[in-house]
């Protein structure tokens, strides 16, 4: 079977400890979280963990299987394929001097970023997309001076709302 990167999304209790025994199962199988994003649902008695993990077709129920044993478990998606939208969010710290600053103002309009934050030589630059129109950004933004960069994990929710629970 071939590997490809999975979303799964678990709506699970709002309660401490959940997060440590969902992060439990996955590492007592023998996969790696590639990305996690945890937070309150509409109803703050649920959050939702939207995860990636690397695994084949089969992964979604083997943990599925073992998820479902968890008292704190309400339901276990997955948000894999084009039947879902998935963003992340990135921000990027840059030393900036005044003769880029005309450079860096074009680039955040094509990109469509923004500047969140700003200081005579440092900028804050804020992007969100798909992981792969972020590694574009991140790419460009490196022929600038790089301080620091920070990305979300992915989060994902159905085009159809009605055809999948939560």
């Amino acid at each position: 079977m071939s590997i490809e990167e999975r979303t799964i999304t678990i709506l699970v209790k709002n309660e401490p400890g959940v997060l440590s025994r969902v992060a439990g199962v996955f590492s007592g199988r023998g996969y790696n979280i590639k990305t996690l994003c945890v937070a309150e649902t509409t109803n703050p008695e649920i959050s939702r963990i939207t995860l990636t993990s690397n695994a084949d077709a089969d992964f979604t129920e083997k943990i599925k299987k073992q998820l479902d044993k968890l008292v704190d478990v309400v339901d276990v998606l997955d948000y894999t394929g084009e039947r879902f939208l998935k963003r992340e969010m990135m921000l990027i710290g840059l030393r900036i001097t005044p003769d880029r600053y005309a450079e860096l103002l074009q680039a955040v309009n094509t990109f469509g970023c923004r500047i969140i934050g700003m200081q005579p030589d440092y900028y804050i630059i804020e992007t969100s997309g798909r992981r792969s129109e972020n590694d574009a950004v991140f790419k460009y933004f490196q022929t600038f001076d790089v301080e620091m960069m920070n990305r979300t994990g992915s989060i994902a929710l159905p085009r159809h709302p009605q055809k999948y629970s939560a």
